[in-house]
């Protein structure tokens, strides 16, 4: 009896009885309503319901005494060993071996199903995260929500949702120049500009554009050299974080430039969308967006005295474009240094006539450093200031730095330890998550050898305390992926694996799989072959909702 089904049976057990109180105290109430949790303490059995304490006052009556008339019937169902009353009326349940231990062939028949569900099916999402500037290879931070990001958009499309990963490629404005001149110094052999870009790259980068360039690049005027230089630089810089990207295991869907915004009119739609809902103004000369209406601490320049459009306007044409392109929800996901962003662009959601937090939602990440024995590793190889993804990967490999950067919540700062991820040890958390699910393959390798298979199930064997622990972690799966994406943090899926990993490695040591010497296979041998598989199916569910692989063997 899975989670879903143990609340319908609740809601058939208090219809009756809240309705012979009230009768319309139930009407609407779905399943959802009458969700379940898990005892901290598993002595109180495998679920805890508060029903009793949410209902008693709506049909008037005392939260105990109601409680106490939900155990007694709820504990006539099939599948129910015994319900309990604890407290000023919470409802503690524990299923029989038979119905707990049924979820194991539930989840085998699902597979990779099991999991996922279509309750986001209405959402349409614009999920943008890394758009790092095309002027140097992704540093830290920008890895951190590629791993955190592309692991949302699998969670969420694992829960019906629509997804579509955007990266904005902003190849419009003054950091570009930068890119450029820096670019040219680097082929002149100057030194760096004083707000240029260093790092090795830079030189890379420049040598490929002079093989590229059908021409003479040093006849050219400092200026068109300097545009022959943007053009086909940045290209070169944007494809390398591409192929960065896709090595990581994070591919976007769209990429869009935020020069379009600029050249096909789309600001100028969206101050006409604007000024029509009447929150444009004009003051001073400029145009202004009245933003303070809608909870920003100033009114915002959209076009400036000399009309050329502020970096604002680009925000609004850009969210009324992912609008336009049918997206019901649009996630944004930021660096630490873009705090002070959330509020004016709320307010464009709401000027708008959007819902700030439901039509747009911005996510902020925080810092990431690197320590290795002890010291913070601070320069890369080949960017020289910052440490890179591709510095990353190469020290850790791909497995170990996703699952890294998603283990922990994205809004608090990270401290990366190389030598833990080095290690093919229990301290080192996705080793001990990948031998967990490697061990599931070599338990069922060993048991094909002897001749126990699946070809019998008898669910009312699992009675070892280790097995219930086992199957009550399993049954929790579903919620914590639906949890993970309501509340848009992969972390819970890495630190539900870990737990579950433990739980699996105590089975292990405590149930067999495979009969002892001439011991004949009974029954629980097969049952347990199935929960070690279902087992290794969940974990193979989990790792690939973060990117990271399951290996067969280690």
């Amino acid at each position: 009896m899975d989670p879903a089904a143990l609340s319908a049976a609740l809601l058939d057990v208090i219809r009756p009885l809240a309705e012979a109180r009230r009768p319309e105290s139930t009407a609407g109430l779905t399943p959802a309503d009458l969700p379940l949790e898990r005892p901290k303490n598993r002595d109180h059995g495998d679920w805890a319901s508060n029903a009793a304490l949410k209902f008693a006052k709506v049909v008037g009556v005392n939260p105990r005494e109601f409680a106490a008339e939900i155990a007694a019937a709820l504990g006539r169902t099939p599948g129910i060993a015994s319900v309990e009353v604890a407290g000023p009326g919470f409802i503690n349940i524990r299923l029989d071996a038979a119905a707990a231990g049924s979820l194991a062939k539930t989840i085998v028949d699902a597979g990779t199903a099991y999991g996922t569900n279509h309750d986001r099916a209405d959402e349409v999402i614009n999920l943008e995260f890394v758009s790092a500037n095309p002027t140097g290879p992704i540093h830290l931070g920008g890895t951190r929500w590629a791993a955190v990001g592309d692991a949302l958009a699998r969670i969420l499309a694992a829960q019906g949702a629509q997804v579509t990963r955007e990266y904005y490629f902003n190849d419009h404005g003054a950091q570009i120049d930068r890119f450029a001149r820096s670019l040219v110094a680097a082929h002149e052999g100057r030194p760096t500009p004083e707000d240029g870009y260093g790092g090795a790259y830079i030189g890379d980068i420049a040598r490929r554009v002079a093989l590229a360039y059908e021409g003479d690049l040093d006849a050219l005027d400092a200026d068109a050299k300097q545009e022959a230089f943007r053009e086909l630089g940045v290209g070169f810089m944007f494809d390398e974080i591409k192929h960065s990207l896709h090595e990581f295991g994070v591919d976007f869907d769209v990429y869009f430039h935020e020069n379009n915004l600029h050249e096909d009119g789309a600001v100028d739609r969206a101050i006409a969308r604007l000024r029509e809902l009447g929150h444009i103004f004009e003051q001073d000369g400029a145009t202004w967006l009245r933003s303070t209406d809608f909870g920003d601490d100033k009114d915002r320049v959209i076009l400036k005295s000399d009309g050329t459009a502020a970096y604002f306007s680009g925000d609004l044409a850009y969210y009324l474009d992912k609008r336009e392109r049918g997206f019901n929800r649009c996630i944004i996901m930021l660096g630490a240094d873009h705090h002070g962003y959330v509020r004016r662009m709320m307010a464009m959601c709401a000027a708008f006539g959007d819902e700030p937090g439901v039509n747009l939602q911005i996510l902020i990440g925080q810092m990431v450093n690197l320590v290795k024995s002890g010291t913070p590793v601070r320069m890369s190889k080949r960017a020289g200031t910052i440490v890179t993804l591709e510095d990353l990967v190469e020290i850790v490999g791909v497995d170990a730095a996703r699952y890294a950067l998603t283990r922990s919540s994205a809004d608090s700062n990270l401290d990366v330890d190389l030598d833990v991820l080095q290690k093919r040890t229990n301290d080192n958390p996705v080793f001990y998550v990948q031998y967990a699910h490697a061990r599931t393959h070599n338990v069922g390798r060993n048991a094909d050898d002897a001749g126990v298979d699946r070809s019998a199930f008898a669910p009312e064997t699992l009675t070892h305390e280790t097995e219930s622990a086992l199957l009550g972690a399993l049954q929790e799966y579903p919620r914590v992926v639906a949890f993970a994406a309501e509340v848009r943090e992969p972390h819970r899926i890495a630190r539900y694996l870990e737990e579950l990993a433990g739980l699996y490695h105590r089975w292990y040591d405590n149930c067999r799989v495979i009969p002892q010497g001439d011991d004949p296979i009974e029954p629980v041998h097969h049952t347990r072959r199935w929960l070690n598989d279902a087992t290794g199916q969940v974990l193979r569910n989990g790792l690939t909702l973060l990117g990271v692989s399951a290996p067969e063997r280690m």
